[in-house]
């Protein structure tokens, strides 16, 4: 049985871990606070362009950023993750959902450029690719971008892979990351960005209302603007669900914790009654000889 010093100093230590996780707790709540709110902020528009944009497009006889190739043979995936730890299972999760995406590509016989937001998954994906040859590239530029969105940041991407699909460099874009659903819930989302796909309400509706100069203008701006403000909603929506994963994993540390502070309470106190017991049974001892 350990003795009531060493108890002492693990009651002590966890107290102490008790202190950074509760604190930890209390900075990623405010931080989601402010996810959402920006997350809030962003969805009404960007939903909206987008809505115009599809029915944009739908008047348009065949819009190049709308082609589906026949045959596919090189693919971008745009994962995010998260730059920090102490997250729970998230980063795991991306990591472990991102390469098996990878090898379902590889199996597809497609090329894969990789573009990576986050430190976490770039130094698993870094790990992960060097066997794997030249039908992997990890496009790094954007490791850092994740952590503090910037919607410059975001239409400078989607620019990237505008023109990347535009020139035939790229058979489509997909984007991977975890969805912010709720708090408690955070939904691992697989979702294609190029080619731009209709709703079939869209399809074939002309407009309800007058465009000038022409639609095919309108186009040119309304486009990479949309694309853009969704690469940023997704972008903000990765980050809120990275913070309800720390402030969740945060609370479970701090739960486990107290309770064992709890243990380690008990145990002392039944140590510390026993030393008294056998203190005072050699005193009566002591003083029945």
């Amino acid at each position: 049985m350990p003795s009531l010093k060493e108890i002492k100093g693990r009651i002590g230590s966890v107290q102490g871990t008790l202190k950074i996780t509760s604190a930890m707790k209390l900075v990623a709540s405010a931080k989601l606070r402010k996810a959402q709110t920006a997350i809030e902020g962003a969805l009404p528009y960007q939903h909206l362009l987008e809505d115009i944009m599809k029915m944009a497009v739908s008047g348009v006889s065949e819009h190049p950023l709308c082609v589906e190739r026949d045959m596919r043979k090189a693919v971008a995936l745009v994962c995010i993750a998260s730059n920090s730890s102490l997250c729970g299972g998230y980063n795991a999760g991306m990591v472990r959902n991102v390469t098996a995406a990878l090898e379902q590509y590889h199996r597809d016989g497609l090329n894969v450029q990789v573009y990576v937001m986050g430190r976490k998954l770039d130094q698993a994906l870094v790990k992960w690719a060097r066997p794997h040859g030249e039908w992997l590239t990890l496009v790094r530029d954007y490791t850092e971008k994740g952590d503090k969105p910037q919607y410059g940041d975001a239409a400078a991407l989607s620019q990237t892979l505008c023109r990347d699909f535009l020139d035939g460099v790229l058979d489509g874009v997909e984007l991977m990351y975890m969805h912010f659903r709720n708090t408690a819930s955070q939904v691992l989302t697989h979702d294609t960005f190029l080619p731009l796909k209709l709703s079939q309400d869209a399809e074939g509706i002309e407009p309800p209302h007058i465009v000038e100069p022409t639609r095919e203008e309108l186009l040119q701006q309304i486009v990479p603007d949309a694309l853009a403000t969704k690469m940023y909603a997704v972008m903000l929506d990765a980050q809120a669900a990275e913070h309800a994963a720390r402030t969740v994993a945060m609370q479970a540390a701090t739960d486990n914790g107290n309770e064992l502070l709890e243990e380690l309470q008990v145990q002392f106190n039944k140590s510390r009654q026993a030393a008294i017991t056998n203190e005072l049974l050699d005193i009566a001892g002591a003083s029945a000889e």
